[in-house]
């Protein structure tokens, strides 16, 4: 089996055919990690996301230093995995931050069910407020696999 780093562009390859990713997060020296939807915008360099208030959005909030990790993987021998290491952004519903919300939103539409599971109901319990938030991208690290020619 070979390992190869992947380079930027093709991380960001793997970002845009990607809507399913696992978000990294810590505090008080305990991480935490939790698969979320989300949308790569290569333009503005983030992945947008929404949530309802819960535990993940209070850590951020914390420590806004994060990571979101994406693979696809055919078998054992043939997988690619894509870091994003970055920093959380609440996207506030203000004049200043109207166009990355519409932006956000028009990403979304184009995912089939794009507000599940974030707004799906969670037996027992009430979560009136949503927030939008974007990581914005500060570094991408990848590899692949395959296995070594005959």
């Amino acid at each position: 089996m070979l390992i190869y780093e992947l380079n930027r562009d093709e991380c960001r390859e793997v970002l845009g055919r990607s809507n399913l990713g696992r978000l990294a997060c810590a505090r008080f020296d305990q991480p935490y990690v939790v698969p979320i939807h989300f949308s790569f915008d290569s333009d503005r360099n983030c992945v947008y996301a929404f949530s309802t208030i819960g535990q993940k959005i209070l850590w951020m909030r914390d420590n806004p230093r994060v990571c979101l990790e994406v693979e696809e993987i055919r078998d054992r021998d043939h997988w690619m995995t894509v870091l994003a290491i970055g920093r959380y952004e609440e996207i506030q519903q203000n004049p200043d931050e109207a166009e990355a919300r519409r932006r956000a939103e028009q990403m979304f539409l184009q995912r089939r069910e794009w507000w599940l599971p974030a707004a799906g109901k969670v037996e027992g319990h009430v979560h009136p407020e949503v927030v939008l938030y974007r990581i914005q991208i500060e570094r991408l690290t990848g590899r692949r696999t395959t296995r070594e020619p005959d």
